[in-house]
């Protein structure tokens, strides 16, 4: 299926966080500042017009090893650009394009089934793997080394990770936080997790809670077996009283500790690959 040329619905990204998962308190547990960092919008040039991205990395220096950052079904709100500048405290060029822009701005709706049908359902798979292809060429222009290129993503963004790891050769190393394994496929996302594993060009490191509702844990150890058997060397790691969305530290869900654990194996699991 070709790309389609389809304008941007979204030319602006949200300020604060999504309406439909306002967060649990005053602020965010964590916030980072931007002392120190060159952080803000900006814009990548994509099939029919500029999407709009956060984008986080030193102030000083470069270039500096890539990460991309996808958002999960309620788009690039202060969360997931918070997680940008953790990268960027980290040396990395973070960057987190607003992957449905296209389709809508589902931080504006406070319905999650709205989310999931008017804009997530809508948003194809191919025009997300252009999309990140675009990204990963913006950074390129702009401070970014891509040859260190890695992707992380959270919830219906880590099923985007592994999907992206087979499809870019570029790509050197993923981290894949909660994301569907397996589901309904359609025309416009024909493909699971489950279905590219002999595919995968990068190795995926998985982040999978034991109590996700979602996320059934015969699937995980069905990846799991899809990955030994295709001999990648991704890894899977199953925190056994996590549920879905428990690094989402604005979110009733968060655990602190497992998103520390998580955090902290996502950092080694990036460098062990040579993205540091």
């Amino acid at each position: 299926m070709s790309v389609s040329r389809r304008e941007f619905l979204v030319t602006a990204l949200a300020v604060g966080f999504a309406a439909a998962v306002p967060p649990t308190e005053a602020e965010a547990v964590i916030t980072t500042a931007t002392d120190g960092l060159t952080a803000g919008e900006v814009k990548i040039p994509a099939a029919g017009g500029e999407m709009p991205a956060y984008r986080a990395a030193p102030t000083k220096g470069g270039p500096f090893p890539t990460v991309l950052v996808v958002e999960e079904i309620f788009g690039v709100h202060e969360y997931i650009k918070d997680v940008c500048r953790r990268f960027a405290k980290r040396g990395y060029l973070a960057i987190a394009p607003e992957l449905f822009a296209r389709q809508g701005d589902p931080t504006k709706l406070t319905d999650v089934q709205r989310i999931r049908s008017e804009i997530v359902l809508k948003t194809p798979d191919d025009q997300v793997m252009a999309d990140l292809d675009a990204t990963a060429a913006w950074a390129g222009k702009n401070a970014g080394d891509t040859g260190k290129l890695a992707i992380t993503g959270f919830c219906r963004g880590g099923r985007i990770v592994w999907l992206y790891s087979a499809h870019s050769p570029k790509l050197k190393v993923g981290g894949a936080w909660y994301g569907r394994l397996d589901g309904e496929r359609n025309e416009l996302q024909p493909k699971y997790p489950i279905d590219v594993a002999p595919d995968l060009q990068a190795p995926v490191l998985g982040l999978y809670g034991g109590k996700d509702d979602g996320i059934p844990l015969e699937q995980v150890e069905k990846m799991k077996a899809a990955v030994a058997a295709a001999l990648s060397k991704s890894e899977i790691v199953v925190y056994p009283d996590a549920p879905h969305g428990f690094h989402a530290d604005y979110r009733p869900s968060y655990r602190e500790s497992d998103a520390r654990d998580g955090w902290n194996r996502l950092l080694a699991w990036f460098a062990q690959h040579g993205v540091a």
